[in-house]
């Protein structure tokens, strides 16, 4: 089995997008982004998430005000003391305010994924994964004034998200989850819910953990050996995981991941602008399949989405990905 390429989802914002929201417009950014994929030779593309882009909000890729914004019982203006409740919160000292006041029953509102889907999957006939934020990482970014715990209000987000994501076919379906590296002790709800999500989509079930990316910083602390309870209770069929930035040293611990799930591997570092050589990146793939098998290996990707990054850098890295996985599949037939 070969293993392919893909990117974990955002792309740099094309700049003419900023100022101009309009359909046909945002068509002709998500073309770019699709074509560009295409021509470095990226097995499974990505819209960039430009579907969530928000002109008025240039500094975000609404990994999380996209969803929340549109769904049914969250309020988004602010007291004091719901800024007070927020801060006091552990893990999210990078954001200043929540995401959203929970208030009432959450409901799908005006969220429409499938339409999102729909739209970028006419543009391409490529492989397309399709790329959804976590019921754990909303769950940690709302003030919770509803339900009577997080794993309530975990299980309501999860419920909305797999009745979108159960109507999109698309070839990969990918769950988003950057709070849950900093906070193993919520991986029995957190895993309670995404499985809840993950059980209701029909092609391949792809869960992507990092450990931050904001401003090209490390957002979570935390240890891949800790995780290891939470991912081997997860019905994925592979993970989406960030290694480059981090260093290969904690691979050990995947001899303990169970085998039905396969291992996507970050293999190109999205917090650094040094592009990566085919060589580098080959040697990483290298140490990563002579440790747990190439067979365990599904996918080689970014450790994390590009919207950091300038168009030319994230260009050439994602040419370098490619490079690499051919130059390493080349040295493992020969």
């Amino acid at each position: 089995m070969q293993i392919k390429t893909t990117v974990v989802g955002s792309y740099p914002t094309p700049h003419w997008l900023r100022g101009d929201s309009s359909r046909t417009t945002l068509r002709d950014a998500i073309l770019v982004v699709l074509k560009t994929q295409e021509l470095a030779g990226i097995d499974v593309v990505a819209d960039g998430e430009l579907n969530r882009f928000d002109p008025s909000h240039p500094e975000t890729n609404g990994m999380i005000d996209y969803f929340v914004s549109r769904m049914d019982g969250v309020r988004t203006r602010f007291s004091i003391s719901d800024r007070e409740i927020f801060r006091a919160d552990a893990g999210l000292a990078y954001r200043s305010d929540p995401a959203g006041i929970v208030v009432e029953p959450i409901g799908s509102g005006v969220l429409n994924l499938p339409g999102d889907y729909e739209f970028t999957r006419s543009l391409t006939k490529q492989p397309l994964k399709f790329t959804c934020t976590g019921p754990h990482m909303l769950t940690k970014v709302l003030t919770d004034r509803f339900y009577p715990s997080r794993a309530d209000l975990a299980m309501a987000i999860a419920q909305v998200l797999r009745q979108q994501l159960e109507r999109i076919d698309a070839d990969v379906v990918q769950l988003d989850e950057a709070n849950i590296s900093g906070h193993p002790e919520d991986s029995e709800w957190a895993a309670a819910a995404i499985n809840h999500v993950l059980e209701g989509i029909a092609g391949v079930r792809a869960v992507h953990i990092c450990f931050g990316n904001y401003g090209g910083q490390t957002v979570q602390q935390g240890f891949w050996r800790n995780l290891m309870p939470f991912l081997n209770k997860l019905k994925a069929d592979h993970l989406v995981l960030e290694f480059a930035r981090r260093g290969y040293q904690e691979l050990e611990h995947f001899k303990d991941l169970d085998p039905k799930i396969g291992l996507g591997l970050g293999v190109v570092d999205i917090k650094d602008n040094e592009i990566e050589s085919a060589d580098t990146i080959a040697e990483r793939i290298e140490l990563a399949s002579g440790l747990l098998g190439a067979e365990r290996i599904h996918y080689v990707h970014p450790d994390c989405g590009f919207w950091m990054l300038q168009r030319s850098v994230a260009d050439r890295k994602m040419s370098a990905l490619v490079a690499g996985r051919n130059l390493f599949e080349g040295k493992s037939k020969g």
